[in-house]
């Protein structure tokens, strides 16, 4: 009899149901999968071509196109001579766009102006952003010039407002923005 007693007072092992943890942590996991919100980067809005096998060759006069090199070492070459700043950068841009065929150095008209950006694959890309920023920023101040607005105004245009597509689309008539990048070369 004194066994059966002693087995009544022994102790249990406790124990922690678990179960429902697993069930827990997954809900958790999945409200802030839910209400997380993650950052993208936008990148650089630039339209690509469209891919095909065979490549289109251009044809056109080397006096409308206009080139700018970056080496890996993130010096700027315009015109196959050292760059000065980029004020001098955005004049001669400018210029060379809009010729009109006077100067036969320059571009025959700003339809066919070419600026040929091209870089080595060492090239930092705050470097080419720069780069490409000034460029673009030409075109904008050419854009703006032609309806009366600065280069942030034109920008700045809603082009769901029908007067505003249209003042967009007269600034850009006759002047598309040819910017080409180039292929980079490797370094060695």
């Amino acid at each position: 009899m004194e066994k059966t007693i002693m087995r009544s007072f022994e102790r249990r092992k406790t124990e922690i149901n678990s179960s429902s943890m697993a069930d827990i942590a997954f809900l958790l996991l999945i409200f802030f999968l839910v209400t997380t919100t993650i950052q993208t980067n936008r990148g650089l809005s630039a339209t690509l071509p469209p891919h095909t096998d065979e490549p289109d060759i251009a044809k056109f006069h080397d006096r409308n196109l206009y080139k700018i090199h970056i080496n890996s070492s993130d010096r700027i070459l315009v015109e196959d001579a050292s760059f000065e700043n980029f004020e001098k950068l955005h004049a001669d841009v400018k210029k060379f766009i809009l010729n009109h065929g006077n100067d036969p150095l320059l571009s025959d008209n700003p339809k066919d102006a070419i600026i040929s950006l091209h870089m080595n694959r060492g090239t930092h890309y705050k470097r080419f952003i720069e780069v490409m920023d000034a460029l673009q920023g030409v075109y904008y101040e050419i854009y703006g010039e032609r309806v009366g607005l600065t280069a942030k105004q034109f920008r700045a245009l809603d082009l769901k407002l029908a007067n505003e597509k249209a003042q967009y689309d007269k600034a850009r008539e006759g002047i598309p923005m040819n910017i080409s990048i180039a292929d980079p070369n490797k370094i060695n």
